[in-house]
């Protein structure tokens, strides 16, 4: 067995995971006791905001909305940054309060870290997001307009097991961040 094939299997099984609890198996009832909302919004700290933006609206098709700045005091008091103020990019999948964000921000000036994305156990904390789409050869015709191509083979149907005809296919964003795709082919 190669290595990329070794690596595909843990990704599809966070898929599925990612999957079964978008619908509903969990116990949804506790936690709009102890949330205000059950959808997160993720921030991700880019290198080129201009790239990474257009990335995700036009090669994946998140909308951007308004943003928003935080001044850099309340970033230090915080403990968001260490002085340096942000320039956040909102961006949505749905509408409503319960869209998905992404909130994309670069601090110019500032030199980050790159993360090591190799694969998702490559090191600890927050590896990839995951995104369902309706449709994934639509949803490849899209990346392939602005020159994305999945990382291996990919659209990948899930393996024997899992709900049938659900596809997976794996893209990198401008830094690199793993981006999975998940949803049957037509």
């Amino acid at each position: 067995m190669n290595t990329r094939n070794r690596h595909a299997t843990p990704l599809a099984v966070a898929a599925l995971l990612s999957l079964v609890c978008a619908h509903g198996v969990s116990d949804a009832k506790g936690a709009e006791k102890e949330f205000t909302g059950t959808t997160i919004d993720l921030g991700v700290v880019v290198s080129d905001i201009k790239k990474s933006v257009e990335f995700y609206t036009k090669s994946v098709g998140f909308t951007e909305i308004q943003g928003f700045q935080v001044p850099g005091g309340f970033c230090q008091d915080a403990g968001l940054t260490d002085g340096a103020m942000l320039d956040v990019h909102v961006l949505v999948l749905g509408a409503g309060e319960s869209a998905t964000k992404l909130k994309l921000m670069q601090l110019p000036g500032v030199k980050s870290k790159k993360s090591d994305n190799e694969h998702i156990h490559s090191q600890l904390g927050f590896s990839y997001i995951t995104i369902f789409v309706t449709d994934t050869k639509a949803a490849l015709a899209r990346l392939k307009t602005t020159g994305v191509a999945p990382v291996a083979k990919g659209p990948v149907e899930l393996p024997q097991g899992f709900p049938p005809g659900v596809f997976l296919t794996i893209v990198r964003d401008p830094d690199g961040n793993l981006v999975e795709l998940v949803g049957p082919q037509d």
